[in-house]
């Protein structure tokens, strides 16, 4: 997948106005999962996205492994993302759920590892998808 397709596909689901949310949420949610998953399953997610979108993960990974591998759950993940992207809490979750669904499409089958190493509470987001519900 190109980059201007992933932006546009995270953009028409998560019925953002503009390409510029799109990348934000992107950035946003990548950056943060980059923190959260231990470095070698980020470099392989990035490795198998469009360059630019990848680096999300990969400056997480580039800043001395510092950040990479922490422990924390679904409200410090969602609470990271509104933080950087700028926006209200259920906005984040919303946009990363769409952000690790056309991640998924778009890796074939390298998220499926990335959801092994996260916990029972972080794996809904990938679960979830753009459609699906989240557990309390």
């Amino acid at each position: 997948m190109e980059h201007d397709h992933f932006i546009g596909q995270v953009q028409a689901r998560a019925q953002l106005s503009s390409r510029g949310e799109a990348e934000g949420i992107t950035r946003a949610t990548l950056e943060t999962l980059g923190e959260r998953i231990p470095e070698q399953v980020a470099t392989h997610l990035a490795d198998q996205l469009p360059t630019e979108i990848g680096e999300h993960l990969r400056r997480t990974v580039t800043m001395g492994g510092a950040g990479t591998g922490e422990r924390f759950g679904f409200d410090e993940f969602a609470q990271r993302v509104a933080e950087r992207g700028h926006l209200q809490q259920p906005d984040a979750v919303y946009g990363s759920r769409v952000v690790l669904e056309v991640t998924g499409e778009a890796t074939q089958g390298v998220l499926g590892k990335v959801r092994e190493s996260l916990p029972d509470e972080l794996r809904q987001l990938v679960d979830a998808g753009s459609s699906g519900d989240l557990k309390s």
